[in-house]
């Protein structure tokens, strides 16, 4: 069996599946809403040199990201312990060396990278509006807007996939994330840029 068939199985076998799935979304949304109230922190403040606002929008991407990993590892990988734990006891067996010991030992790894990737790798998307204009790439709006704007299509697209996940209709489930973004820039605007 190849790794990637096993890592689906052993998922499979812990239910990982279901919480890389969330975690995904979740940790994916908080990147996606913290790059655009960085930027949008930025847009309401004193003009800044895009290369600061890069550097400020990354430190907190790469913070997020640790932040994601460490948590879920340690969260996980206390969870699996304890149902292995339970599993042993029902079954009155060691099963440390068995398939599921090494999915209990697999799925908080697997959990904890999703975990501390999405967050990083839609930051990265969201802040390609900034490196372009950084670069003199012309853009159609400005750099700091055009990030705004894909971290709101980011923030839409995170609603649509949960729902499709939850069998609801994507449109509904994609604007209700919106909205959230929405509320979330207008309290920005209110006590910041106020």
């Amino acid at each position: 069996m190849g790794h990637l068939k096993r890592a689906r199985f052993l998922l499979r076998i812990t239910h990982g599946h279901l919480v890389l799935r969330r975690y995904f979304v979740v940790n994916g949304f908080d990147g996606a809403l913290t790059m655009m109230g960085l930027i949008l922190g930025f847009l309401v403040s004193t003009p800044a040199d895009l290369a600061l606002i890069i550097n400020a929008c990354l430190g907190a991407a790469i913070a997020l990201s640790m932040s994601g990993f460490s948590s879920a590892y340690v969260s996980e990988s206390a969870e699996r312990r304890r149902a292995l734990d339970e599993l042993e006891k029902a079954m009155i067996s060691d099963l440390q060396k068995s398939t599921h010991g090494e999915a209990a030992r697999l799925t908080p790894l697997l959990v904890a990278l999703v975990n501390g990737l999405a967050p990083l790798i839609i930051s990265l998307l969201i802040l390609m509006p900034l490196w372009l204009g950084s670069l003199g790439v012309p853009l159609p709006v400005s750099p700091l807007y055009g990030a705004i704007l894909v971290a709101l299509i980011v923030i839409f697209l995170l609603g649509v996939f949960l729902g499709r996940i939850a069998d609801i209709s994507w449109l509904r489930s994609g604007l209700q994330t919106l909205l959230v973004a929405v509320a979330t820039a207008a309290l920005i605007y209110l006590f910041v840029g106020g």
